[in-house]
């Protein structure tokens, strides 16, 4: 089999140097690999399996013999030069918001709905929002077990995911705090170090953050339940990386859980860490640079009926974007 060529659209930001770390790590076959990012990353140099790569400026010329491009690199890049890549012949996974509610557009989490990768008429893949991803890893073995109805959620976001700048932002805070120098917020709208922010992403008409109503289209979108009732709010918190989630799921059927914690058994990429009697829960500290996502605090909901209360963590830099890119670059290869 012939091993594909590859490119990485902003291949020197956190989640492209996320995703040559589990193109590697994952052994993934690659022919060639381009690495692709704006003017001024131009030049630098990557190592890859031992290999010095040299960063290219991305035109929308960039992508000739290429296979399969993976961009991060913000939704008004991956506007503009993803449907050159397409058009080129390469099939784009795309990590920004630009495509994914296109209905001719798959959204794909591999642990979830593989097989809709396969159909990509306009050679767009798009990658879901890493909270969306890191919640549904959750979700979609109890929906196998119960059925899914409903979903009530509070996440608490990293900095992490508003990239460089967020942990520099934070790291920066603290350093004053600590120092007694004064200070202002740049990135977040309000301080972030010792502080929790009830905003991520711009408020819309409804009084929910675009961040919130991810959870709901998107949730909907992957899951094929197009009458999933979701109610999210997003918190941004002064961790450096990892995404919690705090969920309320009701179900169609009665709900167990006991049942519950065996329904993630032989699922990949989520494991259970739930032995509250033992202080075992997942924690952000657990699943920063791993692949799994960790639910814990599994029990039955007080107030609705056939519900539960849990609580997921996974690493949104990782399986909430590079990894899960890797993952659907990986379907497409054994289609």
């Amino acid at each position: 089999m012939q091993q594909p060529h590859l490119a990485i659209v902003g291949a020197t930001g956190a989640v492209g140097v996320e995703m040559l770390h589990c193109l590697e790590q994952r052994d993934f076959p690659v022919g060639t690999l381009k690495l692709l990012a704006s003017a001024r990353s131009a030049g630098k140099r990557m190592t890859f399996r031992g290999e010095e790569l040299i960063v290219e400026e991305l035109t929308h010329d960039s992508f000739d013999g290429v296979d399969t491009a993976l961009f991060s690199a913000g939704g008004s890049i991956s506007k503009e030069f993803a449907p050159s890549a397409a058009a080129a012949g390469a099939v784009v996974i795309d990590n920004s918001s630009a495509f994914r509610m296109d209905a001719d557009v798959p959204l794909v989490v591999p642990e979830i709905n593989a097989a809709a990768a396969l159909n990509h008429p306009r050679n767009l893949i798009a990658n879901p929002n890493c909270t969306t991803i890191i919640s549904l890893m959750a979700l979609a073995p109890l929906h196998e077990a119960f059925g899914l109805k409903s979903v009530i959620a509070s996440s608490y976001q990293a900095v992490s995911g508003s990239g460089a700048q967020g942990i520099a932002e934070l790291e920066e805070q603290v350093r004053a705090i600590v120092q007694g120098d004064a200070f202002t917020p740049k990135v977040y709208p309000r301080q972030i170090a010792f502080n929790v922010i009830p905003q991520v992403d711009a408020f819309t008409d409804n009084g929910y953050t675009k961040e919130e109503l991810k959870m709901l289209h998107e949730g909907r979108k992957i899951m094929g339940l197009p009458g999933l009732r979701v109610s999210c709010t997003c918190v941004r918190v002064p961790v450096y990386r990892s995404h919690s989630v705090a969920v309320t799921a009701a179900f169609e059927r009665p709900v167990d859980a006991d049942v519950a914690r065996a329904a993630f058994a032989g699922k990949p990429g989520v494991r259970v860490v739930d032995d509250p009697a033992g202080r075992l829960y997942p924690v952000p500290l657990d699943t920063t640079g791993k692949d799994d996502c960790l639910v814990g605090r599994i029990r039955n909901n007080l107030v609705l009926e056939n519900a539960l209360d849990l609580w997921v963590v996974g690493d949104q830099v990782r399986k909430g974007a590079a990894l899960n890119a890797v993952q659907i670059a990986e379907v497409l290869l054994c289609a």
